[in-house]
């Protein structure tokens, strides 16, 4: 992708990184947030494969180790990552205020606690995944950290008033590193400007391993998130298929449960420990050929509609090349 197109992407898409993000967003046709929930009913805990299901997002999930110094820490669908490291923990994603407690609970199970995260890190600007970081750092201290691109929206998500933690601004291929443990931020852009992939190495069983924690994918509300009419945008996500085909991947997660099926690797894992189902690279080269395909399917779709009729007054709607609306 030029420079000069993803300038070019940055002011089309200033009307999203201005928008006041909500602290929680109420289920569709109510007036009130959904009910927190602790646990997961039976059903939903044997899907495989996991599909996607927004009513699960404030519903808690076992905490659970995925491999060596890395845990889950998540909801039903909105995954949050704990690093345990001896010089203490790094936590990818606070998800909504309402859900901390789950998260607490999920940390305490595993042996840890929240007061000890350190760093804060994000997989992208959107509500559902950030609203909780002024929280988190209230009752952390943790040094909060953002792709630069994505710091206009998070400047913007001001829960109660409360203005958002950026302690350091983090560039593409930046590292971030505690107690033994080096991540990696990769700029992958499309579903929000400073979409975030983060890539480590672990160690579990005498072996390494290569994690990929996928920000956001273009499966999410795709017709929204991408638009073939503004070059780019398309070249966005060309740029960002790239960079995801050139990164070794052993273990496949992301920013929502259901792109890598964390309901069904988790019941594999509890009916076998001894064969972990989180080691997944052929689910990740299937995960990038897929967006790769359905970006393509979009181009070819949305050439052959044309571009979309223009908008009279206000402010610029998806029409117009934005990426994604907040929430997701």
């Amino acid at each position: 992708m030029t420079v000069s197109r993803f300038v070019l992407a940055l002011l089309v898409s200033v009307s999203v990184s201005v928008t006041t993000l909500p602290a929680q967003t109420p289920a569709p046709g109510q007036g009130q947030p959904p009910v927190v929930s602790a646990q997961a009913t039976p059903q939903i805990m044997a899907e495989d494969p996991q599909t996607e299901q927004r009513s699960q997002d404030r519903v808690g999930f076992p905490g659970h180790k995925i491999i060596g110094n890395l845990y889950y820490v998540g909801t039903v669908t909105l995954c949050s990552y704990l690093i345990a490291t001896p010089a203490g923990n790094i936590l990818i994603n606070s998800n909504y205020e309402e859900t901390i407690p789950l998260m607490k609970t999920s940390i305490e199970s595993l042996g840890f606690k929240l007061e000890d995260t350190k760093i804060l890190l994000a997989s992208h600007a959107h509500g559902d995944h950030q609203t909780a970081d002024a929280m988190l750092k209230q009752m952390t201290g943790a040094t909060t950290m953002f792709m630069e691109q994505d710091v206009p929206a998070l400047q913007n998500m001001r829960p109660g008033g409360k203005p958002h933690p950026i302690d350091r601004v983090l560039k593409d291929g930046d590292t971030v590193a505690l107690g033994g443990t080096t991540l990696t931020a990769h700029l992958t852009p499309g579903h929000t400007l400073g979409n975030t992939t983060w890539t480590f190495k672990v160690t579990d069983g005498g072996r390494m391993y290569d994690v990929v924690i996928i920000g956001g994918g273009l499966q999410d509300d795709a017709r929204l998130v991408f638009n073939a009419n503004n070059p780019a945008i398309a070249d966005m996500w060309a740029s960002t298929i790239k960079t995801w085909q050139s990164l070794p991947a052993d273990v496949f997660l992301g920013a929502h449960s259901w792109f890598f099926n964390l309901t069904g690797k988790y019941a594999r894992l509890k009916a076998n420990p001894r064969v972990n189902p989180y080691i997944d690279p052929a689910g990740y080269k299937k995960y990038v050929a897929d967006v790769d395909q359905l970006r393509t399917k979009l181009i070819a779709e949305q050439t052959a509609a044309g571009p979309p009729p223009a908008r009279s007054g206000g402010r610029g709607g998806q029409g117009q090349g934005q990426p994604a609306a907040p929430g997701r």
